[in-house]
């Protein structure tokens, strides 16, 4: 286990916030939102994260609820979301040997199977009764779908809760509704009638006292009420959508921990990131491969990019490939951090001293 107090755990930790800071879509938001989560939640996120995870997962041992899936023209899916909550869901397994549920809407469920599927997973049925139980020579995911109408949403989530007992939930990229009980896109688009309301269920798990994770990038995200207020001073839309009546995007649910980056799936990679660093297993960390198909799976599916929002292998205008370098440098940064690294002669050890 990484020694969070140690230089090098700090300078881990502190290597992944900055490359979650990187403005890599050239929106220029995210160095005001991550400033805005500093003064309300300082430190680092992701390692802070993924400590709250280990803990809370070897204490309970339920499983764990991913809540993704966005909607844009027409209600197609984007792909920022279901790959970060996929590949999260593989790493979850392989650190901690515990089970996902990805919860999201019922036509997005061809989708989310797909994309589990390109990072790895085994997509089982969900049991009809509820329980998840252990299965042998598999790395299991479940998919729950939930109506867009509201009583048979939370008809659903609400059972989720009282049966599968989960150890927490975390919504990746997840529409969250404003101080008006409405949803937008961050441009201030209605999304009225192509998203469920899955702020219930998290508002509900937060008052059952099960830890409540978020990741979002922009503020209109479930979870990012935590810095709320402090968007409305500088987000465009996050006050005023552009419709009367409406109110603005900024996201009113707060989740007991929040994780910021410029594109959420980069959120998800450095939480998963920083669960392969604290528990010193560097398989749980996925590579450029995997990243790339994983995206793609999830295009071949049904999810557009939200940027170009066409079928096209990329997220939020990045292109699969991209990602696929971006995944490969933290993680080869990070495994020289961890001393992992090979010497001239070609032994193995700190590089300090194989000089």
């Amino acid at each position: 286990m990484l020694d969070l107090e140690s230089a090098k755990g700090r300078n881990i930790a502190q290597t992944i916030e900055n490359f979650m800071t990187l403005d890599l879509t050239g929106v220029g938001l995210i160095g005001k939102i991550y400033q805005a989560l500093q003064a309300r939640q300082p430190g680092p996120a992701c390692m802070a994260g993924a400590k709250i995870i280990c803990d809370r997962v070897r204490e309970h041992r339920g499983p764990v609820i991913i809540a993704t899936g966005f909607p844009e023209g027409a209600g197609v899916p984007e792909t920022d979301g279901p790959v970060g909550a996929a590949l999260l869901a593989r790493a979850l397994f392989l650190g901690l040997g515990v089970e996902t549920i990805i919860l999201t809407d019922n036509d997005w469920v061809e989708m989310t199977v797909g994309t589990c599927r390109g990072a790895g997973l085994a997509p089982l049925p969900f049991p009809d009764d509820g329980i998840i139980k252990p299965v042998d020579f598999v790395r299991p995911v479940y998919i729950r779908a939930v109506p867009k109408e509201a009583s048979g949403c939370q008809a659903i989530t609400d059972a989720l809760l009282e049966i599968t007992r989960p150890s927490l939930v975390i919504a990746i990229e997840r529409p969250g509704r404003n101080d008006r009980g409405l949803y937008h896109g961050l441009g201030g688009r209605p999304l009225d009638g192509m998203v469920a309301d899955l702020d219930q269920f998290f508002l509900r798990a937060k008052a059952e006292k099960i830890p409540f994770l978020a990741i979002g990038d922009g503020g209109n995200e479930l979870g990012m009420g935590v810095i709320g207020e402090e968007l409305k001073s500088f987000s465009p839309k996050a006050k005023d959508s552009g419709h009367p009546g409406r109110g603005g995007v900024a996201a009113a649910t707060a989740a007991d921990h929040l994780i910021v980056s410029n594109v959420s799936n980069w959120g998800a990679t450095g939480l998963i990131a920083a669960l392969s660093a604290f528990l010193e297993k560097p398989s749980i960390f996925h590579d450029g491969d995997l990243e790339r198909r994983c995206i793609e799976q999830c295009v071949s599916f049904g999810g557009v990019d939200g940027m170009f929002m066409g079928p096209e292998p990329a997220v939020d205008g990045i292109a699969a490939a991209e990602w696929a370098g971006l995944v490969t440098t933290l993680r080869n940064t990070l495994e020289r951090l961890a001393g992992r690294v090979t010497g001239w002669k070609g032994d193995s050890g700190d590089w300090r001293q194989l000089k």
